[in-house]
C-alpha cells in the first residue's frame, strides 16, 4: 500500500535508509563501515536495504561511529517493539517490564520469557500469513522481552506448564533440546520457579487457555488473557480474582520444582537422542 509519502517503510527499512544516508555523507563505503563495526560489509548492506535486523549493539556503534546520539538506537528500539494486537503490545511494553511478580500459565508454549531464539522462530513461523519479516521482527521483541529477567533486580517469575509442552514438537528435536536446556538452566536461579503439571493430574481449570498475572509495587495487579484469536488485559477486580482462582487451582496440581526439573530434564534427554 502506498500513500501520498511514497511507499510504507517498515522500521528495518528507515534503519537502513537512515544508515545509508549517515554513511554516505560521512564519506564511507560499506566495506569501510563495515571494517569499523567490525561485521562484514555484505552486513551492511543487507541492514540498508531493510531485509536483516540490525542488533542494539550494532546501532549503537553506530551511533557512536557517526557521533548521531541515540538516533540509531531509537530506531533499532522500533523494530524490536513489541508488535500484534493492543491488548499484547499493552503487556508487553506497559505491564510486564514493571512487573514484581509474574505468574503465568502455559499449556501449549514455553512461556515467551523463556524461549530460546529458535523455538521463537519456529512458534512465529506456524503462524498463518506472516512474512519471513514479520517472523523476524517478532522472534527480536520477543528476546529484547526478555531483558527483564537480566536485571540487577529482576522479577519473580512462576511459571507453570502442561507437561505436553515439553513433548510438543516445535520445530525440530535440535530446537526441543536446546529450549528444555535452556529451562533447566533458567529452574535454577533463585528468582525462577517452573513446575509442570503432570498429564494424570485432574485438572480442568488451565485447559481454557493461558494467562499471565502480574504484579506490581505501586500498581493494581493485571492479569492478561490469551486465547485464539484475541485477548484481554485488565485490572478489574473480578477478572483479576476469577483468573488467580483459576491460578491457585492448577498449582494445586502441578509437580513440586525438583520433581518437575526432573521432567524436564528427561525430556531434554529424549529429544537429546531423536537428534
Amino acid at each position: 500500500m502506498e500513500n501520498d509519502l511514497g511507499p510504507r517503510l517498515t522500521p528495518a527499512q528507515r534503519f537502513g535508509r537512515e544508515l545509508s544516508r549517515v554513511r554516505r555523507e560521512a564519506g564511507l563505503t560499506q566495506a569501510r563501515l563495515g571494517k569499523r563495526l567490525e561485521c562484514s560489509s555484505s552486513l551492511v548492506a543487507h541492514i540498508e536495504i531493510g531485509d536483516r535486523n540490525p542488533k542494539p549493539d550494532f546501532a549503537a556503534r553506530c551511533d557512536q561511529i557517526f557521533g548521531t546520539g541515540n538516533l540509531f538506537s531509537q530506531l533499532c528500539r522500533n523494530i524490536t517493539s513489541p508488535t500484534g494486537p493492543e491488548w499484547y503490545v499493552r503487556w508487553a511494553e506497559q505491564i510486564e517490564p514493571g512487573a514484581r511478580v509474574l505468574r503465568s500459565w502455559n499449556p501449549l508454549l514455553v512461556p515467551g520469557l523463556f524461549q530460546t531464539e529458535a523455538y521463537a522462530r519456529a512458534v512465529f513461523q506456524g503462524a498463518l500469513a506472516t512474512s519471513e519479516q514479520e517472523v523476524e521482527d517478532g522472534v527480536s521483541a520477543r528476546l529484547r522481552r526478555q531483558l527483564i529477567l537480566e536485571r540487577e533486580k529482576p522479577p519473580s517469575v512462576w511459571a507453570l506448564m502442561d507437561e505436553g509442552v515439553l513433548r510438543r514438537l516445535i520445530g525440530s528435536p535440535e530446537v526441543m533440546y536446546e529450549q528444555l536446556d535452556r529451562l533447566t538452566s533458567l529452574a535454577t536461579r533463585q528468582n525462577i520457579l517452573i513446575q509442570i503439571l503432570a498429564p494424570e493430574a485432574p485438572c480442568t481449570a488451565g485447559w481454557a487457555s493461558a494467562f499471565s498475572i502480574a504484579e506490581s509495587v505501586n500498581t493494581p495487579t493485571v492479569a492478561s488473557v490469551e486465547s485464539a484469536g484475541r485477548g484481554e488485559v485488565s485490572a478489574e477486580h473480578e477478572f483479576v480474582s476469577m483468573m488467580w482462582n483459576r491460578y491457585d487451582r492448577i498449582r494445586a496440581d502441578v509437580c513440586p520444582s525438583t520433581q518437575s526439573l526432573g521432567m524436564i530434564k528427561e525430556a531434554r534427554d529424549q529429544w537429546k537422542q531423536r537428534m
